[in-house]
């Protein structure tokens, strides 16, 4: 019989305080993996730590930080691979949904937050994971990006976050070509609605009225698979999928994981 699949293995989760990330880091340190957990909050990355630690002692380093300042996450990685001797996969999994508003009257700082955010964000996390996994002969990167901006474009008043989300896919598939020679793979994926903490993250502007167009969501037991939308776990299985040797012939792909919501629009 296999052991799990990221014995010795080192990964780190971005966002991994909460939600997706959270699921994701307990999912790859019951697989055997070594976690990274990056994290704006670090009381919620304490937290997920300690429950790392009643799955195997030491499998989890906090680094509090924020993936749009580049600074801080190029020493946030070179103090998980000094700590855990390595770099195998990234799970670029944080992001805000920023302002929600009219185009109109959004300012450009408002814009760029969201992008600094959710792309910019994503481009550090590749970036400074490429040296590292070039010293361990290849690699696996995710990216969460979403089905807004990709698949469907009915979220009015989320201009910034849907162009992050369009970028993240095209940015991967950029990446996924120049890393291949690497043997660095990169994916992404692309949820639904997904039971998380992100609506913290939303400022809606009160002029919201005047874009706004009615929409019909699928509630419950309308929705077409499973008759709810989708969970945290769900979409971490996923990753680990990506992030394994199962998936090493899978690369530059963008993988919907929505029970076929988005199909609705």
């Amino acid at each position: 019989m296999s052991g799990p699949r990221f014995e010795g293995r080192t990964v780190i989760v971005t966002g991994a305080g909460s939600g997706i990330g959270r699921a994701a880091a307990l999912k790859f340190a019951g697989e055997g993996a070594n976690v990274g957990l990056f994290e704006l909050d670090p009381e919620r990355a304490e937290f997920v730590r300690g429950e790392l630690e009643n799955i195997r002692e030491g499998s989890g380093l906090v680094c509090a930080v924020d993936v749009s300042d580049a600074e801080a996450m190029e020493q946030a990685y070179r103090s998980v691979v000094e700590h855990f001797g390595g770099l195998d996969a990234v799970f670029a999994n944080a992001g805000i949904n920023g302002v929600k508003g009219p185009i109109e009257h959004m300012e450009l700082d408002d814009f760029r937050k969201a992008i600094d955010v959710n792309l910019g964000g994503t481009f550090l996390s590749v970036k400074y994971a490429i040296p590292h996994m070039k010293k361990r002969g290849g690699g696996s990167i995710i990216i969460t990006s979403s089905v807004n901006g990709n698949n469907r474009f009915s979220s009015i008043g989320m201009s910034p976050y849907s162009t992050s989300k369009a970028g993240q896919v095209a940015f991967a598939k950029m990446a996924a070509l120049e890393l291949a020679r690497y043997r660095i793979r990169v994916n992404t994926i692309c949820p639904g609605v997904v039971s998380t903490n992100i609506d913290e993250s939303t400022e809606e502007d009160a002029r919201m009225e005047e874009i706004a167009i009615p929409l019909e969501f699928p509630r419950g037991g309308d929705h077409p698979l499973a008759g709810r939308h989708g969970l945290p776990e769900e979409v971490a299985d996923l990753a680990v999928f990506l992030a394994s040797s199962e998936a090493r012939h899978v690369t530059g792909t963008a993988i919907t994981v929505d029970g076929g919501e988005s199909l609705l629009f």
